[in-house]
């Protein structure tokens, strides 16, 4: 089985109108929507924003669906020179740079798991490597492959984006995939997470947000789409 977690509800919308043999249940104020797509067994839910959002979505999918793989789709800013307005980042790992315990020594982001103490979480190698082929071979996405940032924060400065990028070498920041990746560490879920960028880290590049969700989640599901044939 294949869980696809959502940010927005048009991305959600959309993977859902590709099931077939529907069923939904909801859980904790949750719609887990789980069907059929290309005869492969799939759950979809919308966790909401921010990272205990995320992690509750998350840990409950496991718990009742049990899926193979978990991938989180959704919106990010860039945090690097290199990504524009609607390019698509895949994450080779995740980081939480709102996590702090320096203050007992710890290195700035270093998250505790079962397999060891981490700053960096890695994403599933072989799902990162066929979302990026997909990319790839879409016309008109520009994608690259690097470290996502997650915090309970809305960064809009440019002073924070480069923050990140230099402590972390971060290309994207968000506010889910971090917690989604933590919980999938810890019950041992592999997992990807995928952001079609929103806005750069040059604050002069703007799109209206009602015609970039709407071409944010068009490439979400593509790509999705895409991944659960190949699967």
């Amino acid at each position: 089985m294949i869980g696809i977690i959502g940010a927005m509800d048009i991305e959600v919308d959309g993977i859902v109108n590709l099931m077939s043999d529907i069923q939904t249940e909801i859980i904790s104020n949750t719609t887990y929507t789980k069907g059929n797509i290309y005869g492969k067994e799939c759950v979809v839910a919308m966790c909401g924003i921010g990272k205990v959002n995320a992690g509750i979505c998350t840990q409950i999918m496991i718990l009742k669906y049990n899926p193979d793989i978990i991938i989180n789709c959704g919106i990010g800013g860039g945090t690097s020179s290199t990504i524009n307005v609607g390019d698509v980042v895949i994450a080779s790992s995740v980081v939480q740079h709102d996590m702090d315990t320096t203050a007992v020594g710890d290195p700035l982001g270093l998250i505790n798991l079962p397999q060891g103490d981490t700053v960096y979480i890695n994403c599933d190698e072989n799902i990162t490597k066929t979302l990026k082929n997909i990319c790839d071979n879409l016309d008109g996405i520009h994608s690259e492959t690097g470290v996502i940032a997650t915090g309970d924060q809305f960064i809009s400065g440019k002073e924070k984006r480069i923050w990140l990028n230099d402590t972390f070498n971060a290309l994207a920041c968000e506010m889910e995939g971090g917690s989604i990746g933590q919980v999938c560490a810890k019950n041992q879920t592999p997992f990807a997470i995928i952001r079609t960028i929103s806005d750069s880290i040059d604050k002069d590049s703007f799109m209206d947000f009602q015609t970039f969700r709407i071409m944010a989640a068009d490439k979400s599901i593509e790509i999705i789409s895409r991944f659960i044939k190949e699967f």
